[in-house]
């Protein structure tokens, strides 16, 4: 069942307003009678002319709008300068509201259009069904390129100018719930290398559970791409990295490592390099992001070490390759577990509880329960110790001074960490991050 319904009128000429009008008339009474029983949200989508006040866009339909009193509560009308300022609009508006299936009137010469934008700006969270709007065949009523037919690909100098006009919008956009805030290691020297892990404020995403600076996208959750890409650019200005030699693991929650300049696994939990300027990134949200840092052999690492990565080694998998790849002594090589859910919050079923009590039974809190509390964080040391790392190289919640510490629950600490056992399915992501300096 349609939730929602977009109408798009922001190709229409403002010279076309008494048509506008009552393609909006006929279109609201069609959907009014249609549902009957279950009212969608409508948005009305149109064009702000440069000069022009929202009120006024608005004004200049209301005659249109008059009458539907079972959509009046539903129905918004979204004026913007651009089509991705007024559809990133709407899809707060879906956001706030959890709506997923879209109906979307509009001409039909504006399809192919709206299918780009919708790609740059959803997931595969949100359904999308189309629907021809019925417009006079003028040629000046719509702002489309006369060579452009329904069913053609797009020019790619067209889809360019799409995906710029998008960054361009979300570029403009104010940072929420403060700046980028990146916390910092003492253990890693900062005349050799730049890193740091993320925090959540400082990015553009909106919706709660993904507030602000989500640094990943997926088909399953509702921040798309482009705005990880532009939460990833205002955290590289802020850190000091170049946004374009950015290189994060392909997570499988697993142990292979790949090693940067050879060929790329098609899945990995750890990545090594030797390369100055390049940055390797490991996500964490309750999983823990580790960094490996060697300043006599210059070289560094990343892992994402989840329990089943931690069961598996996934962080001396990623030591050895940097010993064996670069020759590094394991003495040398310093290692920090950044935030990532704690012992006090975290839980596993009985059976995944006796493969951590078989490390060290300290790893496990209530072993008897059905689901004990997990300390990944210590099976990590104890499995980088008995790989050779010394204990003193490791940087964790056991250090001693608590203003240097930098592993935080991310469970616990709602306003500074995204967590997937807090928030559910539609969680974000923070990063750590490391690279060579120039």
């Amino acid at each position: 069942m349609v939730e929602a319904v977009l109408i798009d009128l922001f190709s229409l000429t403002a010279n076309l307003q008494s048509n506008i009008q009552g393609l909006l008339h006929n279109t609201l009474e069609a959907i009014e009678k249609c549902s009957s029983i279950h009212a969608p949200f409508v948005y009305v989508m149109c064009c702000q002319r440069q000069g022009s006040e929202r009120k006024g866009e608005q004004e200049s339909l209301l005659p249109a709008l008059r009458g539907f009193q079972s959509l009046k509560r539903r129905l918004e009308v979204v004026c913007a300068q651009t089509t991705a300022a007024a559809l990133y609009t709407v899809k707060q508006r879906l956001d706030e509201k959890d709506l997923s299936i879209i109906k979307i009137i509009l001409p039909t010469l504006r399809k192919d259009l709206m299918k780009v934008y919708i790609d740059h700006l959803f997931t595969a969270v949100y359904q999308f069904e189309f629907e021809d709007l019925q417009v006079a065949p003028d040629s000046e009523s719509l702002q489309i390129s006369e060579h452009q037919h329904e069913g053609q690909m797009l020019p790619s100098q067209d889809m360019a100018l799409i995906q710029s006009e998008i960054q361009m919008y979300l570029e403009s956009l104010p940072s929420l719930n403060g700046e980028v805030t990146i916390l910092r290691s003492s253990l890693i020297p900062d005349d050799i290398f730049l890193h740091g892990f993320t925090t959540r404020t400082g990015g553009i995403s909106y919706i709660p559970t993904l507030s602000s600076c989500n640094l990943f996208s997926s088909s399953k959750r509702r921040d798309p791409q482009i705005v990880v890409k532009e939460n990833l650019r205002r955290l590289a200005n802020a850190a000091g990295f170049n946004p374009e030699a950015f290189h994060r693991v392909k997570v499988d929650h697993a142990n292979a490592v790949c090693i940067m300049g050879k060929t790329e696994p098609n899945d990995y939990d750890g990545i090594v390099t030797d390369q100055k300027g390049v940055t390797l990134a490991a996500p964490g949200a309750d999983c823990i992001p580790v960094l490996f840092a060697d300043p006599v052999r210059r070289a560094c690492g990343a892992a994402h070490s989840g329990w089943k990565g931690t069961l598996l080694g996934v962080s001396m998998a990623t030591v050895n390759a940097m010993v064996s790849e670069y020759g590094c002594n394991m003495k040398d090589i310093l290692v920090v577990l950044g935030p990532s859910v704690g012992p006090c919050c975290y839980r596993l079923p009985h059976e995944s509880a006796k493969e951590f009590h078989r490390i060290d039974p300290k790893c496990v809190r209530l072993f008897d329960s059905a689901n004990p509390y997990i300390d990944i964080r210590r099976a990590t040391r104890i499995l980088l110790e008995r790989g050779g790392i010394l204990p003193e190289n490791i940087q964790d919640d056991s250090i001693t001074d608590q203003n240097q510490n930098i592993t935080f629950c991310t469970a616990c600490h709602p306003d500074k960490f995204y967590s997937h056992f807090r928030d559910g399915t539609n969680f974000g992501t923070q990063i750590g991050f490391i690279s060579i300096k120039d």
